[in-house]
């Protein structure tokens, strides 16, 4: 089975989700289910924050660093994937705690490249990281 299909799918769910998260009192979840929709909405956020600080830095980057960029963030997807989910025969299973943690960590990485950037010039080593 494909592991991005699966991951696409509920992070559009999620998205789609996102403009009623204040119903949900995520102040103070009530329940696991709670807990959940919550913590989705805070990924799918931090995922389309991500996805805004990758694109910034990309636009900064001449093409062998673009691919170097690429490389690694590919990279990171694969471990991120690897160890905030798992597949077993009753379904597929992510520990969002896990996404939003490494994906926070990724968002970070990203923004202190594009500082790098702008300050003493991109370093192509530390792209492909």
């Amino acid at each position: 089975m494909n592991r991005i299909a699966p991951l696409l799918a509920v992070s559009l769910a999620l998205s789609l989700a996102s403009s009623v998260a204040s119903a949900a009192g995520c102040g103070k979840p009530r329940n696991a289910f709670d807990q959940v929709y919550c913590a989705g909405n805070l990924f799918s956020q931090t995922d389309k924050d991500l996805n805004t600080a990758y694109t910034s830095l990309r636009g900064k980057l001449d093409a062998g660093q673009k691919d170097a960029l690429k490389k690694g963030q590919l990279a990171w997807i694969a471990k991120r994937d690897g160890e905030c989910s798992k597949e077993e025969s009753n379904g597929y299973f992510v520990n969002l705690d896990c996404a939003i943690q490494m994906t926070e960590s990724r968002l970070s990485f990203l923004k202190e490249r594009e500082r790098e950037c702008n300050s003493t010039g991109c370093v192509t080593d530390k792209l492909g990281q």
